[in-house]
């Protein structure tokens, strides 16, 4: 008889002796969202959605040292994803829920999900990632065709999936993604607007009017017939108590970053920053949905 081992990496096998070491299982994430549909607009085309996942084995029965009947051995990892849809009527609406749910559904079908990353396990994910915005991309694209009142209908969205220390974020459009770290707020994404691309050329300095209104208008976007779907797909590496926001860009026209900034920095927990962030967006104006998530992390030493 002979066995197929292509399956197992025989070069750098080892015998393990001791319970495995449940690290992503031990970061505490404290995550809050809010959306609300602001002041002027009839109607809330902002979604978003916050999961946790994993892999868990459990212990039944055993015989073995340091085990017991209960005891979990966990990977776990967290995902926060935000749509801004645009079009008329509810088009908008039903773009952005429609891309989260695709987007939902294409990673429950894999076959296999990576939960313990290395470098390979990685950019795995990141490729999935990107092509995961495209499958989206498509799907919006031929339900707009397969309905007139959906023609013209897009989203943006933005997506971060952690892991442990591990940040890897999706991004197409407007909506942000910010890391705050030790007092000081670092904007993530960049902006797929004509506004960003001409700041990007030096034309004009950034408080310029010209710029100013062009701000809300989109170069890439999920569903858009336009332009190729170019997605941006990037890894970052977290520390204990940094603090990861996730906003539509009804939050970031209407608070200024040093303001989001200062609130980050003074909320005791990721609910009272998003209240505190929404309720701002509002008294400025609330000229727009506004959606934020707002995730804090404790990681411990390995």
């Amino acid at each position: 008889m002979t066995y197929d081992t292509s399956f197992f990496d025989i070069q750098n096998a080892k015998l393990d002796d001791e319970l495995p070491e449940p690290f992503s299982s031990l970061v505490d994430v404290d995550v809050y969202a809010m959306s609300h549909q602001g002041h002027v607009k009839s109607n809330n085309e902002d979604h978003f959605l916050v999961i946790r996942g994993g892999r868990a084995l459990e212990t039944v029965l055993t015989n073995l040292p340091q085990s017991r009947p209960g005891d979990l051995y966990e990977e776990t990892a967290y995902a926060m994803i935000i749509a801004d849809g645009v079009g008329g009527e509810v088009a908008g609406e039903v773009a952005s829920r429609h891309a989260i749910f695709t987007l939902l559904n294409l990673v429950l079908r894999a076959p296999d999900w990576q939960v313990r990353w290395g470098s390979k396990e990685k950019n795995t994910v990141m490729w999935r990632m990107q092509d995961r915005f495209r499958r989206v991309n498509a799907a919006l694209l031929q339900e707009a065709a397969a309905h007139s009142s959906l023609r013209g209908m897009c989203t943006t969205m933005t997506a971060a999936l952690t892991h442990g220390p591990n940040l890897i974020i999706g991004h197409i459009g407007d909506s942000r993604a910010y890391l705050w770290r030790r007092g000081h707020l670092k904007q993530l994404t960049r902006d797929h607007t004509v506004a960003e691309r001409l700041k990007e050329e030096l034309i004009g300095p950034e408080d310029d009017q010209l710029l100013v209104e062009l701000r809300s208008v989109l170069l890439q976007a999920l569903g858009s017939q336009r332009n190729e779907c170019r997605v941006d797909v990037d890894d970052f590496v977290l520390e204990d108590r940094d603090q990861l926001l996730l906003c539509t860009d009804g939050l970031t026209d209407m608070v200024a970053e040093s303001e989001i900034q200062a609130v980050l920095a003074k909320a005791p927990a990721a609910k009272d920053a998003c209240r505190a962030l929404v309720d701002l967006a509002l008294a400025n104006g609330g000229k727009d949905n506004v959606t934020a998530v707002v995730a804090r992390y404790s990681i411990p030493q390995r």
